[in-house]
């Protein structure tokens, strides 16, 4: 997977400062950091998402891009342009536009939900009430995130209203529900994991939610081994964030087959593109093993 930001492109040929090469595998995973000039082919099968199905048009020099390589590795296959996400609880709302607190880590953002995405939205988020949970896909534009469609297939809830899992409940060797991504900004790639310990350096949340299934809890650093049931792809990823926004949520991925509920894991855009994920999609069923490889 490659990150960066467009400096030029041509019907066969996209230029980009490459802030990231990240090369999932099977065993310690790879990742390579430090902005580089990339030239990359693309061809008939190169396909652009800029708030939906896109072109040529709009890889526009200074946009953000996340690239999947072509299959055969040669060129760009799948490009997502100013692509983003915003979830969290919704603070206010006025107008068109959303404010959403995002948890501890990542703070308060507006998002606009322009007229075109407004019932696309509305379906899974009826209620854009302070207190309710948000989850939408973006495009960047000057003025802020513009929501594109909802990027969970439930509708939202107030996390006051989740069940604790109960205490005695056994913590599994492998956790199976939903994977997802978050935006990542300065964000070192990796994961964030809803179970960060708070005791001590290990780096978790002290009023972090329990979450809706039982955790083991970790500390940052710790890798973890993420499988795409949908997909097979696997790779051990470090965690680099308390995920305490993830717990709020106890939405199902229905990506391929219905995923136990769960936000299990949240990704940085490059693992989770890198592992298979539709970063327009929102989310992939997944398997992870704490503290071991696959």
């Amino acid at each position: 997977m490659i990150t960066g930001t467009v400096l030029d492109a041509s019907p066969h040929l996209l230029i980009l400062a490459a802030a990231t090469v990240h090369r999932p595998d099977s065993g310690t995973g790879g990742l390579d950091s430090g902005e580089v000039e990339i030239r990359l082919a693309m061809g008939d099968g190169t396909t652009v998402w800029h708030g939906g199905r896109g072109g040529l048009a709009a890889l526009r020099p200074g946009r953000s891009v996340v690239i999947r390589p072509a299959d055969d590795g040669l060129g760009a296959g799948r490009i997502w342009v100013d692509i983003t996400r915003v979830a969290g609880t919704i603070v206010a709302y006025r107008g068109d536009t959303v404010e959403v607190d995002m948890g501890p880590h990542r703070g308060r953002t507006h998002v606009v939900i322009p007229p075109q995405a407004f019932e696309r939205v509305l379906v899974r988020h009826p209620r854009l009430e302070p207190g309710y949970l948000i989850d939408v896909i973006c495009v960047r534009s000057p003025d802020g995130p513009w929501a594109v469609a909802p990027g969970t297939s439930q509708p939202g809830y107030r996390p006051d209203d989740l069940a604790a899992p109960d205490v005695a409940a056994p913590v599994p060797d492998v956790l199976r529900g939903t994977a997802t991504w978050f935006g990542g900004g300065g964000t070192p790639d990796g994961a964030a994991y809803p179970a960060v310990d708070s005791e001590g350096d290990a780096g978790g949340c002290a009023d972090a939610p329990s979450g809706c299934v039982p955790f083991p809890y970790l500390s940052l650093g710790s890798e973890i081994g993420v499988r795409n049931e949908c997909g097979g792809r696997a790779a051990r990823v470090p965690v680099v964030e308390c995920g305490c926004l993830a717990a709020r949520f106890c939405d199902r991925c229905v990506e391929c087959e219905t995923s136990p509920r769960g936000r299990i894991v949240e990704l940085t855009p490059a693992v989770f593109a890198g592992l298979g994920g539709e970063l327009d999609a929102g989310c992939f069923n997944v398997a992870v093993r704490p503290g071991a490889p696959w």
